[in-house]
């Protein structure tokens, strides 16, 4: 088969032979007599597009023989007609050249292996083999697109045995009889590669790192080029002019107003819960003080409607902080209820975890703790009311029969 996307990246549109047609799982694997469809390889994904209209999801090479994933079964010996997604072809060509620069860059000034390559949809990916700083990281990105800038043609070598014993090539990737092909950026980078990529620098057109973290004994390093960088660039712009108009300022100065403004939402919020913590104080007070008794435990039965559970959950330890104390809450939302049972530590009449476990089935809910907490949800919030009246009886049953004895 004619390997044409190497002769010419930028062909969009192609006519072939059928030669060969293979079912698998209800989808057909097309075999061409030529093709410009790029299969998966090199760290870089197959391209996509249309056969006689039928749309390509995936093109791969399987015993020197490219095949094309279709749904419809094409004829055999027939002349189709082949379209290329070129947007997405020439995103990710743009998207590997960067990374072949940028890899260059970084080694070259800092020494730094690129040992792996990850080229997605909506990110792509290096993995250096050591840590380098963000300061460091800002010095490769700067001369990378400066290099962009200069406008380097790429050449496509095919080096024959002698020649490659020239090449000062760190490894050489290739199997006994291989023709191995080699991706050359002016005196900047050389290096064995089978993907496909644009004929000059400048149609990387820019290249951003856009996140970085540890990984393994390195980093991964997040980046994108081209449209990707330039549409990035776009939305974070007008996200800045929006917040700039809700915040009344001017782009320069949305940073500090932002910060300002977070400052003062933790002020608030730190206010706000030592103020909670304050009516807290007071609301369990007074469910204390007018808490009913069974004989001289008092039990605590309240359904809360849409309230927050972490401060349901503040209550009922600060209530259960008072000896004799068993608290049953329920917490109403729109879809969902809560059931959160304590009691005391000096208290041994019946455990929390398993009076939850059988009242939390009529909110046909799941949950569980310990003899002192437990808490769980349900989706059925009519039968909260039942589920507390089940618990509530249930402890007053063991609290009168342990009285008896």
């Amino acid at each position: 088969m004619e390997k044409l996307y190497y002769e010419n990246p930028y062909q969009k549109e192609f006519t072939a032979e059928v030669i060969n047609v293979i079912e698998k799982e209800n989808k057909y694997h097309v075999e061409l007599d030529k093709t410009y469809f790029y299969p998966e390889g090199g760290g870089q994904p197959s391209d996509t597009g249309y056969i006689n209209g039928a749309a390509v999801t995936h093109v791969y090479e399987e015993d020197e023989k490219i095949y094309h994933v279709v749904s419809v079964k094409p004829l055999k010996i027939h002349r189709v007609k082949c379209c290329i997604d070129f947007e997405k072809r020439y995103d990710y060509m743009q998207q590997h050249l960067g990374q072949h620069i940028l890899s260059a860059c970084i080694s070259d000034l800092f020494n730094a292996t690129t040992i792996g390559f990850h080229l997605g949809k909506d990110s792509s990916s290096i993995d250096l083999d050591k840590i380098i700083s963000n300061d460091e990281l800002k010095i490769a990105e700067k001369k990378a697109n400066k290099i962009v800038l200069d406008n380097i043609n790429i050449e496509v070598l095919y080096p024959t045995n002698s020649e490659l014993k020239k090449l000062s090539l760190k490894k050489i990737p290739v199997k006994a009889g291989e023709k191995l092909r080699i991706v050359k950026i002016g005196d900047i980078d050389l290096n064995p590669c089978c993907g496909i990529h644009p004929s000059s620098t400048i149609e990387v057109q820019l290249i951003k790192v856009t996140k970085f973290e540890k990984y393994k004994t390195g980093i991964r390093i997040e980046f994108m080029c081209g449209s990707r960088a330039v549409s990035d660039y776009s939305f974070k712009h007008e996200a800045i002019e929006k917040m700039s108009k809700l915040l009344s300022c001017n782009n320069a100065t949305v940073l500090s107003e932002v910060e300002r403004l977070s400052g003062e939402l933790n002020k608030a919020l730190t206010e706000k819960r030592a103020l909670k913590a304050e009516v807290a104080e007071y609301e369990v007070q007074n469910m204390l003080t007018s808490a009913p008794k069974i004989e001289d435990i008092k039990v605590i039965k309240c359904i809360y409607d849409k309230i927050d559970l972490k401060y349901a959950n503040m209550l009922a330890t600060k209530l259960i902080s008072a000896p004799k104390v068993i608290v049953l809450f329920g917490v109403k939302a729109e879809d969902k209820a809560n059931i959160l049972f304590m009691c005391s530590r000096d208290l041994n009449i019946i455990s929390m975890d398993s009076l939850l476990k059988d009242a939390i089935t009529l909110i046909d809910g799941k949950g569980g703790g310990s003899a002192f907490s437990a808490q769980g949800g349900g989706k059925n919030n009519n039968n909260l009311d039942s589920a507390l009246d089940y618990a509530y009886s249930k402890i007053k049953d063991h609290i009168v029969s342990s009285s008896k004895i």
